[in-house]
């Protein structure tokens, strides 16, 4: 069940737990403002809870979750305790109201940190808080023989990339601030979860499939394209980047077809859909795409491209690039768009995996 913290990390912290332990373990500050904010009663998480020196600090009832059995069998603060893959939680959905993530998931390679996000916000109810920290800084380090942990993994965080990837997980008002800590600076984000649909990316993508915006529906049954008539998830599975209907996790692991939206927010209807909203939205794709290389970029949905790019845009291959990836675009799979026929949906999606793998 160990698959999104670094493996080798895990071993020393199961192997070194006595050497952890006669460390000094502080509770943060920030424990009692987070604990202060889930309202009495509700299941919050301590996610990488170690020994739990938090756990008893974030109010009540509180789950601990971590990857090192170690480390999760010395918490006396609550009998909920379970060892899990931070990418695949054993939460039902909408389950937990708050999240504490201090340090653990510095320990996630970069490209997984999106996927462990996105199984937070399905975890989470809507409105429910998110609390991280993080290193600051670019690549990543591994704890050399001076210290007395070593051998462990570590990824950082430049702020502009760790807010993106927030955002498109799907949590909003997000807040940051820095603390220097003498031999690194640590990234401290609070942020709420949105009624959004998370992105579904990752390392090794052959295509990112990018929607205009998710429905209402599709936020809250957490798969794009959910619309009842939306032709999308037919043609994905005709062109062969599908082979599960309404399943983008599966789709990413098994076929290499990432998802995100131009717009995170979800709405009734794209008109809702303001100028910045696209500007800022294409932003954030480019920067996406420049981070995560996939071999090409498909666009559902003339609109979204012509209002962002290039108003007199026409399906297909785009002149320019987009973060240094090329750029398909094809019509809106919506069942309202009748001039398209569901056959025609299939045979752009099939062209765009072609761009992709020409690459």
């Amino acid at each position: 069940m160990l698959g999104a913290v670094d493996r080798e990390t895990v071993d020393v912290y199961e192997a070194d737990i006595e050497v952890y332990l006669r460390r000094p373990l502080a509770v943060a500050a920030g424990t009692a403002a987070f604990a202060a904010a889930v309202p009495d009663g509700l299941l919050r998480l301590d996610l990488g809870c170690g020994p739990g020196h938090m756990t008893g600090a974030l109010g009540t009832p509180v789950l601990a979750a971590d990857a090192a059995w170690s480390m999760l069998s010395r918490v006396e603060a609550t009998p909920l305790r379970v060892q899990a893959d931070l990418e695949a939680l054993p939460i039902r959905a909408g389950a937990i109201h708050g999240t504490w993530a201090s340090k653990c998931l510095q320990h996630v390679p970069a490209d997984h940190l999106p996927r462990v996000l996105a199984d937070l916000h399905r975890s989470t109810a809507l409105g429910g808080r998110l609390e991280l920290v993080v290193p600051e800084g670019e690549g990543t380090w591994r704890s050399g023989r001076d210290n007395d942990l070593p051998g462990r993994n570590f990824w950082n965080w430049p702020r502009a990339r760790l807010l993106d990837v927030i955002a498109g997980a799907g949590f909003t008002e997000a807040h940051l601030e820095a603390t220097d800590r003498t031999d690194r600076m640590e990234l401290h984000v609070t942020a709420t979860r949105g009624r959004t649909l998370p992105d579904t990316v990752g390392p090794g993508m052959r295509l990112l499939v990018c929607g205009l915006n998710p429905s209402l529906l599709s936020a809250d049954v957490g798969v794009g394209f959910a619309r009842p008539g939306n032709r999308f998830w037919p043609a994905a599975i005709a062109a062969g980047l599908a082979s599960r209907a309404r399943d983008p996790r599966h789709a990413l692991e098994h076929h290499g077809t990432g998802m995100t939206n131009l717009v995170q927010r979800a709405s009734v209807s794209a008109v809702e859909l303001t100028g910045e909203e696209y500007a800022d939205g294409l932003g954030r794709v480019e920067r996406l795409c420049r981070w995560l290389q996939p071999a090409a970029v498909c666009f559902v949905g003339l609109a979204g491209w012509r209002a962002a790019v290039d108003r007199r845009a026409v399906a297909g291959v785009q002149a320019e690039p987009l973060g240094g990836v090329p750029v398909y675009v094809m019509p809106n799979t919506s069942g309202l768009n009748a001039h398209t026929l569901p056959a025609d949906h299939a045979e752009h999606l099939r062209a765009a995996a072609a761009l992709a793998d020409r690459r």
